[in-house]
């Protein structure tokens, strides 16, 4: 990862009144959709976010953003807001790249895996929080919105090309036979539930949420989580749904099963924290489920846009997809008992 020049260095930290000179800057290694760097300087650590990703790096959208998580971390959560500059302003751009500054936090990142089962119960809690602290400082946009289910015609397209695409590879690599096996196997499921697809999803599901709630955006200190951090997919969609694709990326384990154990605190305490029925949290599994089976996106980096960093990902989530339609009930159950 490309750093920022000390030209650009220099011109961003002369924008703030207490940011102080720059020392040095290290690439910090997680994070998909744009650059993050600790930025250190003669008054100290810093966070830096450069914004690349086509859809996320419009200025005035990140300007949006960052009032919200203002408003949100007034509001009690540790929704991390970044550092206004000499003139109030929250994102610096500089030739015509976005950049915003944001104070260091000491912590890790924690998986499912690491958690306990009352951590879990917490976790559960705080994304109800999100929901409803949102749905408060921030209200819905007008018009109706429609979340449109997954159309099995364009996945099985997609299969096609993205089999031809692995097929392709010479000589092929151990991801490529796994990837065109998962593609078969895939394509198999859907024959089978085709008949499954959830309908549409309309009012009054929607409301504001983070859009992209998953352990590398949440920063723990010992046992408590201390930020809640990438506020780049903030956005109106299925407020139920986040929580279940968030269970499925926090307590996935390496052979893609969820740990049930842990999803039933969770589901148990985001449903009293966002008030949401368990019939709610039923039609919400079933079509993440849905999008699942019919989701290849770290196949399309890999193939069609050449980006291999999702690669890691795919062995669990791709299993996670066979493993949920074998235990479908059990799945449910955990989430609505």
């Amino acid at each position: 990862m490309a750093r920022p020049s000390e030209q650009t260095l220099d011109t961003l930290l002369r924008r703030y009144d207490d940011a102080g000179a720059p020392l040095s800057c290290e690439p910090v290694a997680e994070g998909l959709l744009n650059r993050g760097y600790q930025l250190a300087t003669t008054r100290g650590r810093f966070f830096l976010k450069h914004y690349v990703a086509p859809d996320t790096a419009d200025a005035d959208t990140i300007a949006r953003q960052h009032r919200v998580t203002l408003r949100l971390g007034a509001a009690g959560l540790p929704a991390l807001p970044p550092v206004a500059d000499a003139q109030g302003r929250t994102v610096a751009v500089l030739g015509g790249r976005c950049f915003a500054l944001y104070p260091w936090v000491e912590g890790r990142h924690r998986n499912g895996a690491q958690l306990t089962a009352a951590q879990s119960r917490r976790l559960g809690a705080l994304l109800g929080l999100v929901h409803t602290r949102l749905e408060q400082v921030q209200p819905l946009p007008a018009g109706k919105r429609h979340h449109a289910s997954a159309d099995p015609g364009q996945t099985y397209a997609l299969i096609e090309e993205l089999l031809s695409l692995a097929r392709a590879r010479r000589p092929p690599e151990a991801f490529d036979q796994l990837a065109e096996h998962r593609l078969l196997e895939r394509r198999a499921l859907l024959d089978v539930h085709a008949h499954r697809r959830p309908p549409d999803a309309d009012e009054p599901v929607s409301g504001w949420v983070h859009g992209d709630f998953h352990p590398l955006n949440l920063i723990y200190h010992e046992d408590e989580p201390v930020a809640i951090v990438d506020w780049d997919r903030l956005g109106v969609a299925p407020r139920v749904e986040e929580a279940v694709r968030a269970a499925a990326i926090f307590f996935v384990q390496p052979a893609g099963a969820l740990d049930l154990g842990k999803v039933r605190p969770y589901a148990r305490a985001y449903r009293q924290a966002a008030g949401a029925a368990a019939e709610e949290l039923a039609a919400a599994v079933h079509r993440v489920w849905w999008e699942r089976l019919n989701d290849f996106w770290m196949l399309q980096w890999r193939y069609q846009q050449r980006d291999r960093r999702a690669d890691p990902l795919f062995p669990a989530a791709s299993a996670l997809a066979v493993w949920w339609t074998r235990e479908y009930e059990a799945v449910l159950s955990a989430f609505t008992e």
